[in-house]
């Protein structure tokens, strides 16, 4: 499985490229200025509370192609009630990462993006029980984002609003079996 999964990276990757360099080939129309940079940010809090920054570069080789990296920064907690009111456990989990994305533009305001991430994924979980205990945990997770997203060019940005998937399931990636709702901001878009 795992050798698989670096494969498809490496052929991913490769194709990518190719990609890249055949549209900078054929005048690609890469704007004048290339270099961009924005990123994610994210607060929620009550019950459940999230904390969410991860800038990024990237870099346009044309109006069709973009690629570039970025790293994650998060932390979320959530308590878990249990039915009888009184005991309850509540989970706390960090996460460090680092990313590479490549994004297509079929259109102007449509984007589509495939991004690799490693985290670091490291917490405890707290079971305020009778009797109470401790589980701490850390480890590296592979992920695999693929997504899509409208974006909404404004002055010398744009905001990209997007929607993404971990395509991987890793049983401890910290995206969970569920659609990742992107809020983002581009600045040299």
């Amino acid at each position: 499985m795992k050798n698989g999964l670096r494969n498809l990276l490496t052929l991913l990757i490769f194709v990518s490229l190719s990609q890249l360099l055949k549209a900078q080939d054929a005048g690609g129309n890469a704007p004048a200025n290339p270099w961009f940079y924005g990123g994610n940010f994210g607060l929620s809090f009550g019950d459940y509370t999230l904390i969410n920054v991860s800038p990024l570069v990237g870099y346009r080789f044309s109006e069709m192609l973009a690629a570039g990296g970025g790293v994650n920064f998060q932390y979320s907690s959530i308590k878990n009630h249990y039915d009888n009111g009184a005991d309850y456990s509540k989970v706390s989990q960090g996460v460090v990462g680092l990313n590479i994305f490549g994004r297509f533009y079929p259109i102007r305001n449509l984007m589509l993006q495939i991004q690799p991430e490693a985290n670091y994924v490291f917490g405890n979980e707290k079971f305020y029980t009778t009797p109470p205990y401790e589980n701490k945990f850390n480890k590296i997770v592979p992920s695999l984002l693929g997504g899509a997203g409208l974006v909404f060019p404004a002055g010398r940005g744009a905001t990209i609003i997007s929607v993404f998937y971990d395509l991987l399931q890793d049983s401890s990636s910290p995206y969970g079996n569920q659609p990742i709702i992107n809020f983002g901001y581009n600045i040299g878009f």
